[in-house]
């Protein structure tokens, strides 16, 4: 993939430019894990968030704004990292009336690329909490394990049937993967929330744990932990969301689930 924007040394432009953005199909990855485009097993939404966005009002003054993207999960395609910086950076010295002009700009060329309506939140840069995203019943890396997988393998999956159903809502922040142009490390948390026969919390520590070598996009990896654990496990509903650190002014936090949910977006501490 070393052909995509994000593996080639790129100079940034500062006239407006939407043929920046490179759309990259996701019906690819869905067929290599099993999923049918028409009849996905989840729901959800990949939200990124901005926070070098500028640009020039009416009389030349520079504003500085914080952005919130949308990107429902049944898009035809998700948007390449370093093409959607370009893109937003093409706005630096252009001059626009208002921050609905910008809004609504943002949403058309997003929605073109992405070919499906993206929502776009233009914010003032103190109206950003910075808090956890939900408070999980147990955060599962003080698990005292031995590991020794490090690529995706949904064998290391187990359930405890003794213990009946279930309702939990457990966290990692030990989620590691590589970026599938660079190579460079992704950082993330991710939080998993399902009802159904219980997990064993070593099994899916070793298993969020096995992701640290594996080469994917945020969003395939999400849908590869949603898919196996669905798989594996059978629960009678999940949630698979994570939360990545940014990297480039950009964060992206993708997650999918068995129910049509709309979740917030405040963020982790060290993001």
């Amino acid at each position: 993939m070393g052909f995509l924007p994000l593996g080639q040394q790129t100079e940034y432009v500062s006239e407006y430019d939407a043929g920046l953005l490179y759309p990259i199909a996701r019906v690819d990855k869905w067929a290599e894990m099993g999923i049918e485009t028409e009849r996905l097993p989840f729901y959800g939404e990949d939200i990124w968030n901005a926070y070098e966005v500028s640009w020039l009002n009416a009389k030349g003054k520079p504003i500085a704004a914080l952005a919130e993207f949308r990107l429902p999960c049944d898009s035809p395609n998700i948007i390449e990292s370093k093409s959607f910086k370009l893109y937003l950076n093409s706005l630096n010295q252009m001059r626009y009336e208002s921050v609905e002009e910008v809004q609504a700009l943002l949403e058309k060329d997003l929605s073109d690329a992405a070919c499906a309506p993206v929502t776009v939140f233009i914010r003032d840069v103190d109206n950003m909490a910075s808090l956890v995203v939900m408070t999980p019943d147990y955060c599962i890396d003080e698990l005292d394990i031995e590991v020794s997988e490090y690529h995706p393998n949904a064998d290391l999956l187990t359930v405890d049937a003794s213990q009946g159903v279930v309702e939990e809502r457990l966290v990692s922040h030990l989620l590691k993967s590589n970026c599938p142009v660079t190579n460079q490390p992704d950082w993330g948390s991710v939080f998993i929330e399902y009802k159904g026969t219980k997990i064993c919390h070593e099994s899916l520590l070793k298993y969020v744990i096995s992701f640290r070598e594996h080469t994917d996009f945020h969003e395939q990896c999400v849908e590869r932990m949603f898919i196996d654990i669905l798989r594996q496990c059978q629960p009678e509903s999940l949630t698979v969301y994570a939360r990545y650190v940014r990297r480039g002014g950009l964060d992206i936090n993708p997650y999918r689930s068995t129910m049509p949910l709309v979740l917030g977006n405040d963020r982790l501490t060290r993001q």
